[in-house]
């Protein structure tokens, strides 16, 4: 039985049908008072505008209204449990807010002279200080502005570092399950990407890599953990066969989560990888950002590091090395910078306010839980789901759509009835090398009691799609503001301007 509702005024309950805020537009109307200007030489000439701005006129009431009703319509991890495989979303402490608030943090200018920002080049000095001590790397760029940003900073590293070793090789070599981002950043780096295939447990083909290992491949991109949830546990022998090669090894960090204070990344025989920092270490994400990426660099590829970075004086002062020329005259070798000015400092903030309250023993008891929470989902699902692999996994729990085969239900017809149980749907269609893969990642900051309820949520949904109720998985989500869109269309041909109706 449908439980659609239509109403007279297309409100449903207290959820207003919100108009947008050009179609409230009533001219004249403001929500200022400001005082009439006084008599002034007008230089524009002939360029006065002639017609209206175009802004809406509202009063201060509407304008209040209208955003916190939009507010109310947007799903966040403060409002639930966020299940996204593959993207940590976690609860990040309010302390942690606190802090980037701080004066003399939040109103510093990149522009300042040194002395007048020592505590906030302290600051970064010390988290640089905090993300060698986990990974045992020597050296890291803290300003990549996020995880893809890192991948370039890792890549542009281990072209400089065949510059100057003269040689020219031309492939990066990719798992095929590996992020988009990993080829999308190679080759925008200049290099040629090929993919290197899994075996039948989701695991890197160590046959097929040491195969085509050779004179002209510059760089293994891994992810470990995998997108398939899963440890690359031949990574150290993975790490010896490239450099066997001449090659560099670049791991992507964006599952750091789960292995954080328990896996030092040096000692696996990484040449690079990125941290999200935003994923990892507290900050608020999604939607764009914020976001740091800073990334870690082997003995190898520490000298061509780029700038800026912070280095402590022999008096215990702080200073900024901006300029290539300076970092060379120390001996560095930097391939340039990566963007303007020093990094997303409020992120560098909420990062090292979170690792400084945790600990070392405090983020090794949160990876640790982070894995735990994941192999539950595994466990409890495991009979009316169907996993892709077969033991335990790492950070998420990675299911495919075998268990909905001729139920005429499909993975994006699940996740959206998992809308109208309350629940935002968990990653769909992605790692791409598993069919309609059904992606959840639990993390650490999750209760028992709210994996349960998601839990028996999924396990109700795939209890009635299995008994043959496949139109109300069609027409799901049926209780929200906006019943499904055509997303692929939305996509290609979106509507990102307002125009008035024809009078």
């Amino acid at each position: 039985m449908s439980t659609s509702v239509t109403t007279l005024t297309g409100n449903r309950g207290l959820q207003v049908e919100e108009k947008l805020i050009f179609e409230q537009d009533q001219p004249g109307r403001t929500a200022v008072d400001l005082p009439a200007v006084e008599p002034y030489l007008d230089r524009l000439g002939g360029l006065r505008r002639r017609g209206a701005i175009g802004l809406p006129g509202l009063s201060e009431p509407q304008v209040v209204r209208h955003y916190t009703r939009l507010s109310q319509k947007n799903y966040g991890i403060d409002t639930g449990f966020y299940p996204l495989g593959s993207c940590t979303m976690k609860h990040n402490p309010r302390l942690n807010e606190k802090m980037a608030r701080l004066p003399g943090l939040a109103d510093i200018h990149p522009f300042q002279p040194e002395s007048t920002v020592q505590g906030a080049l302290k600051l970064m000095h010390l988290l640089a200080h905090w993300l060698k001590t986990l990974t045992g790397m020597p050296a890291v760029a803290l300003s990549p502005a996020a995880g893809a940003h890192g991948e370039l900073c890792g890549v542009m590293a281990i072209r400089a570092a065949l510059e100057a070793r003269g040689e020219t090789r031309t492939k990066v070599l990719c798992p095929e399950s590996a992020h988009g981002t990993n080829p999308a950043t190679a080759a925008l780096v200049g290099f040629e990407v090929e993919s290197i295939p899994a075996t039948a447990d989701g695991r890197v083909d160590m046959a097929a890599l040491k195969a085509r290992l050779g004179p002209d491949v510059a760089a293994f991109m891994v992810t470990n953990p995998n997108t398939c949830g899963l440890f690359e546990r031949d990574i150290i022998e993975i790490s010896q066969a490239v450099h066997q090669a001449g090659a560099y090894v670049y791991m992507d960090g964006a599952n750091y989560n789960a292995i954080v204070g328990r896996v030092r990344v040096a000692d696996l025989g990484v040449d690079a990888m990125h941290i999200n920092l935003h994923k990892t270490f507290s900050t608020p994400h999604g939607g764009g950002g914020p976001g740091s990426g800073p990334t870690v660099l082997s003995a190898a590829l520490a000298p061509y590091a780029p700038v800026p970075y912070v280095v402590e004086q022999a008096d215990g002062s702080f200073h900024l090395v901006e300029q290539v020329l300076e970092a060379t005259a120390s001996g560095q070798q930097p391939f340039g910078r990566m963007k303007g000015y020093h990094g997303q400092f409020g992120v560098f903030v909420r990062a090292l306010s979170y690792m400084m309250a945790m600990g070392r023993d405090g983020l090794f008891q949160a990876s640790g839980d982070a894995v735990l929470n994941a192999n539950y989902l595994l466990a409890r699902l495991s009979a009316a789901l169907s996993p892709s692999f077969d033991g335990p996994v790492m950070h998420e729990a990675l299911f495919d759509d075998r268990f909905l085969k001729d139920t005429g239900v499909t993975t994006l017809d699940f996740a959206k009835a998992m809308i109208d149980e309350g629940f935002h749907p968990m990653t769909m269609y992605f790692p791409l090398v598993v069919h309609g893969a059904l992606l959840m990642e639990p993390t650490e900051t999750e209760s028992r009691e709210s994996l349960d309820a998601f839990i028996e949520a999924v396990l109700g949904l795939a209890e009635r799609a299995k008994a043959g109720d496949a139109e109300a998985f069609q027409q799901a989500p049926r209780l929200t503001p906006r019943r499904r869109l055509d997303e692929t269309a939305a996509a290609r041909r979106p509507v990102l301007r307002w125009t008035p109706a024809a009078e």
